[in-house]
């Protein structure tokens, strides 16, 4: 049965996280994705054993191309010149001075997608700025945002913005599908993944131009939304080290919630105090009330009390870490969201993956097929792409410009 993107060409200049995590979308939802990359990048997070890499580039095909070589150049000029979209996240200028750039390429293939997701997009003072998630993070503001008050070095502990900017890009690939299935051309897409990051903090920029108020870190308590209780509460363990410590996370949103709260804890004698009855009560108290539900999490397993939380209709949350998803989370294993690769990677050995978070009834995307080694595909993708013989693939490889 086809997929949805079955028949798509993507030809994948991208690197590390954001450009990778676009093209796996679609590369699990049918597209012919080519990764090209060459023996001098294959290194840390670009090398085909690195986690990274394996967990990024899952379901493409891999062509190794020394882009240094004239004769490497020719061949990505054919290359594009077949591709529905082209994706890269270097710093501006790259794929100009390689002469495959979207205005000279889209003079002969109209129909051509080009997405270029660079830090921070490609004009402006900043346009060549080097950038990565902590970067990104600090400059958007969201390091600012989601730290905790009175300690500004605290921010996000992974790549968010790369994911958020990875989103975009497939977005904007299929937007501009759509753009050329109704106008028969392509388009250049800059995306700056600076401005995705900057996306997500708009109620505070709105708030500073109404209210001339200058958003603070706020941790687990919302900054617009008025909600108590609202946190994390640590929960029974016998914890020697931070990781080992377990913990819930429980949003009361409205007054029927915490009425609700107070069944599940008993209807302790200090929740029945009237100050506690509202929202605008319970928040100034927040402190106390905070201390108090702890002392009560404290004595149970936190699975119990999420379990007794959501029987009432309370939210609430166990704080996982990667044990509890891969081993004790019912729901990932009803889904069968995390599974083995059957085939052993040559390097990493037995390899996992994480299916696709969506679900097609009429076009469903169950294939997962292991991350390529460099080059591995040389032979296949120039056969179907510019069909080049066999003895043509191995005469470059042998020369030193496949690879």
């Amino acid at each position: 049965m086809s997929r949805p993107m079955d028949g798509l060409r993507v030809l994948d200049f991208s690197h590390v996280l954001a450009g990778p995590f676009a093209t796996r979308l679609l590369a699990d939802m049918g597209a012919d994705v080519v990764r090209v990359s060459s023996e001098s990048r294959a290194t840390g997070g670009h090398d085909p054993a690195a986690v990274y890499y394996i967990m990024w580039n899952r379901n493409k095909r891999s062509l190794s191309l020394d882009m240094t070589r004239d004769e490497s150049k020719s061949l990505a000029r054919e290359l594009v010149h077949t591709a529905d979209v082209v994706i890269d996240n270097f710093s501006p200028g790259v794929l100009e001075r390689w002469g495959i750039g979207y205005d000279s390429v889209s003079q002969s293939n109209e129909g051509v997608i080009y997405v270029e997701m660079s830090g921070m997009g490609d004009t402006g003072p900043w346009a060549k700025f080097v950038t990565y998630a902590p970067t990104i993070h600090a400059l958007s503001g969201l390091s600012h945002l989601t730290g905790v008050p009175g300690r500004e070095d605290i921010g996000i502990g992974f790549s968010y913005n790369d994911h958020q900017a990875g989103l975009h890009g497939a977005v904007a690939i299929l937007a501009a599908l759509e753009a050329r299935r109704r106008t028969g051309h392509g388009q250049r897409v800059d995306i700056s993944q600076f401005e995705v990051g900057v996306n997500f903090c708009g109620p505070t920029l709105m708030d500073l131009f109404a209210n001339g108020h200058a958003a603070r870190p706020t941790g687990n308590d919302l900054p617009y939304d008025r909600a108590a209780p609202h946190g994390c509460y640590r929960c029974a363990d016998e914890a020697k080290e931070t990781v080992d410590e377990r913990w819930v996370a429980i949003a009361c949103m409205d007054d029927s919630q915490w009425l609700s709260l107070r069944k599940v804890m008993g209807n302790p004698d200090w929740a029945d105090d009237e100050k506690l009855s509202t929202v605008a009560g319970r928040l100034g108290e927040q402190r106390s009330l905070d201390d108090n539900i702890a002392k009560w999490t404290r004595t149970l397993d936190a699975t119990i009390v999420m379990e007794r939380c959501q029987q009432a209709g309370v939210p609430a949350g166990v704080v996982q870490n990667s044990i509890d998803l891969v081993e004790r989370d019912p729901q990932l294993e009803h889904a069968g969201f995390l599974n083995a690769q059957t085939e052993l990677h040559p390097k990493a050995g037995q390899t996992y993956y994480d299916r696709l978070a969506m679900r097609f009834s009429k076009t469903p995307c169950e294939d997962y097929s292991m991350v390529s080694g460099l080059g591995e595909d040389n032979a296949s993708v120039l056969k179907d792409w510019l069909d080049m013989s066999a003895d043509e693939v191995r005469e470059g490889e042998e020369s030193g410009y496949l690879s």
